[in-house]
């Protein structure tokens, strides 16, 4: 079987002592395909240094994410978007709204959102959404901006029902995490009737680990456990999760 983590942050500082180690258990269980968000200018270098190494299953994106918008987020902007003319990304991501942490910078996130969007149209690459408190607004906002070309995955959806089939019916696909695998997240209701045509999965690593590694760092070898868990709701067998949503990724991210 072959597991694709559409999303995680492997490059990330959690995992300094033992990086080339968790790539390498990653793909000793299966996750053989790993799809890097970037986040801001910072994190820029230490992602393309882990995709250099693991050029044969790391996959990097490029993109600002909404936490690290703040009044002079269009000088990171136009870094970032130097990096499209240098080379090969498979995605403009980790970008979106978030309307969690701090309301400070709402209408500078919504302008840098926009903005992104529209490199994704042009470039005719797909998107990664982070909607953290804002899935609402991010869905209106891509109705107002639809296009052919505008597609890719909310990633981390937690929300409900109505809002995963107004996803879906936008042409963009869910990213199922560890969440899924909490008791009381409703997760699980709320794409019972999804298929899984429209699913991918993501462990968001080092962030938001599945049971029964909650309290730990999230890793990609994990995967498993978020798949487990969806077989489990889709009444399907283990190897048809990841067939399908490997299948999924590679239609998204075009490799």
């Amino acid at each position: 079987m072959i597991f694709t983590d559409t999303h995680t942050h492997l490059y990330a500082e959690e995992f300094k002592d033992d990086r080339e180690a968790s790539v390498n258990k990653a793909i000793e269980h299966g996750v053989s395909r790993m799809f890097l968000p970037n986040i801001d200018c910072s994190s820029i270098q230490p992602m393309l240094d882990l995709v250099w190494q693991f050029r044969d299953n790391c996959f990097p994106m490029m993109g600002l994410h909404p936490c690290s918008v703040d009044e002079n987020f269009e000088v990171q902007l136009f870094q970032i978007q130097k990096w499209f003319k240098k080379r090969s990304f498979y995605a403009v991501g980790e970008i979106g709204l978030d309307y969690y942490w701090s309301l400070d910078f709402k209408e500078q996130q919504i302008m840098a959102f926009k903005k992104q969007l529209q490199w994704a149209i042009n470039l005719n690459l797909p998107v990664v959404l982070h909607s953290r408190n804002s899935i609402d607004e991010m869905i209106a906002i891509i109705q107002q901006m639809q296009h052919p070309k505008l597609r890719g995955i909310f990633h981390c959806f937690s929300g409900n029902e109505e809002q995963a089939k107004q996803i879906v019916s936008l042409g963009f696909y869910l990213g199922i995490g560890g969440v899924i695998t909490y008791k009381n997240s409703g997760l699980d209701k709320a794409i019972e009737n999804i298929p899984l045509e429209n699913l991918v999965l993501e462990t968001d690593s080092p962030y938001l680990p599945p049971v029964p590694y909650r309290g730990k760092r999230n890793e990609s070898a994990y995967i498993i456990e978020i798949a487990k868990k969806l077989s489990e709701i889709k009444n399907v067998p283990l190897e048809n999760v990841a067939t399908i949503t490997t299948e999924n990724s590679k239609k998204i991210f075009g490799i």
